[in-house]
């Protein structure tokens, strides 16, 4: 699917947003709840929720997506996301908080798409990159990141039209078990340590109980790689 041509979208954004919308429509098919923040920009996230669960167009679907705009945005998406929703930050690549949720993103299950100008995040910060490339740090105030996201919401609504594209695309595992991945350090958090050198870590699949002999000391919060029922190290927020 190609995003049509549209002022002051480059090529490279038309592309990505094209990508993101096919991911929010599979998502949104199976049930998926999409999450906005914005620390710096608290009105984006509420417009993206609007934009997504009211529709302006009669005959479009009604979607579930929620603005969480509290003090500790870390904390509110840890409890609120699960397992395939979506989330969705409008910030400078360096905001602390949505770097802090994009990295643990992985562990929760969830799909990210980061909306953004100037510096870009580093490659593979977000499963969905949507970026500007215009330092200019009035770009967020100027109706330029509205812009981006009332494509998204449109784009996703194209995708509903051809239901062909809303099954999981080849290659993603659908098995309970799968070989190849359960071969793999799957990132994870920790949720609370124990005193047997185990610990509870969710995971994109749920809680798990781990052994913790190979990281040394953990606390609540931290990141670790999950492998064969064992956390083998720790992952650096960074």
């Amino acid at each position: 699917m190609t995003a049509p041509a549209v002022a002051g979208i480059s090529e490279e954004l038309a592309a990505d947003l094209a990508g993101a919308s096919l991911t929010l429509a599979q998502r949104f098919s199976k049930g998926a709840t999409l999450w906005s923040i914005a620390p710096a920009f608290a009105p984006h996230a509420q417009h993206i929720a609007v934009e997504f669960a009211h529709p302006v167009i009669v005959g479009k679907k009604a979607l579930r997506a929620v603005a969480l705009t509290g003090p500790d945005l870390i904390a509110e998406v840890r409890v609120s996301a699960r397992p395939d929703d979506v989330v969705i930050a409008v910030a400078a690549a360096a905001d602390c908080e949505v770097r802090a949720v994009m990295r643990r993103a992985p562990a929760w299950g969830v799909t990210t798409i980061w909306i953004g100008n100037g510096e870009r995040p580093e490659p593979g910060a977000a499963d969905h990159v949507l970026w500007l490339d215009d330092p200019d740090p009035r770009l967020p105030t100027n109706g330029d990141f509205v812009l981006v996201y009332h494509l998204l919401w449109e784009l996703t609504h194209v995708c509903f039209e051809h239901p062909g594209l809303l099954r999981s695309p080849p290659g993603e595992c659908t098995d309970e078990v799968c070989v190849t991945c359960s071969d793999e350090g799957r990132l994870g958090e920790v949720l609370q340590v124990c005193a047997d050198g185990t610990a509870a870590v969710r995971t994109s699949v749920g809680t798990e109980t781990v052994l913790t002999a190979l990281t040394g000391p953990l606390a609540g919060g931290d990141l670790v790689l999950v492998h064969a029922g064992m956390a083998i190290g720790k992952v650096s927020e960074d």
